[in-house]
């Protein structure tokens, strides 16, 4: 077995573990290799010729927010994601990040990446509500919600921008409205609202105002969300937000 960073002819495998780990459509692989990948924010590890795992990371203030963990079927129960997983940690290091953090999909991944020193850090609230009397809402770019995220931000929070902002914005619309800020899509006609800072109780104003009856949030709570494994300094984050 072989671990390295990705050439662009093993590009194709990667796409096809992809879309057999987690289903994702080729328009949202478009997205993500055109906005958001690069070969030195990856790794695979090969046997047999062809692409066994692999695991991505994007780049955020002080940490590396690891995504898109996958081990082939063929290959899986094998050792190969935990030698993936530590040969990233040695290059995070290497490169100075403070830690890693991660957002585990099941149960079963968060005790599985918890044998690799990672710990829930922060946490969320995720709730449905019904739509009230509308908040007025300003449209953002994403430039003016990158400087605002940051005054939004709780103490001790990841701030996420660059390739995070390119990528997300692919599909979510930025908004700001009295003490809120927020990151919102439409998914089946349904408003999901990625990341509610500020005032957790407009919630049901917000979703009024983009035209929705109801709505889907997740904003800072206590419910575990993403983990965080210390690399150069035991600095755990107090929130980390986008789980993409």
């Amino acid at each position: 077995m072989n671990i390295d960073h990705p050439t662009p002819a093993q590009i194709p495998q990667l796409r096809v573990l992809w879309k057999e780990a987690f289903g994702d459509t080729d328009d949202f692989l478009d997205h993500f290799y055109t906005k958001a990948f690069s070969p030195d924010r990856c790794l695979c590890a090969m046997a047999d010729g062809k692409v066994a795992a692999m695991a991505y990371w994007f780049d955020c203030e002080h940490y590396a927010y690891i995504y898109a963990v996958a081990t082939a079927k063929a290959h899986r129960n094998q050792g190969i994601s935990h030698a993936l997983m530590e040969q990233i940690h040695r290059i995070l290091q290497e490169r100075g990040y403070w830690g890693a953090v991660l957002v585990p999909g099941e149960e079963s991944l968060r005790r599985f990446y918890g044998t690799m020193g990672y710990e829930n850090c922060g946490g969320v609230t995720e709730m449905d509500v019904d739509a009230t009397t509308p908040l007025p809402l300003r449209r953002l770019t994403k430039a003016e919600y990158a400087a605002l995220r940051r005054q939004y931000l709780p103490e001790g929070g990841v701030v996420q921008e660059g390739v995070n902002l390119d990528f997300l914005s692919c599909w979510a619309e930025f908004y700001e409205g009295k003490d809120a800020l927020l990151a919102a899509v439409w998914e089946d006609e349904k408003l999901l609202v990625l990341e509610l800072l500020g005032d957790g109780q407009a919630a049901s104003a917000i979703a009024a105002a983009l035209g929705a009856k109801t709505g889907w949030f997740r904003m800072p709570g206590s419910t575990p969300f993403a983990m965080h494994r210390p690399l150069n300094k035991n600095q755990v984050p107090k929130y980390f937000g986008f789980c993409f």
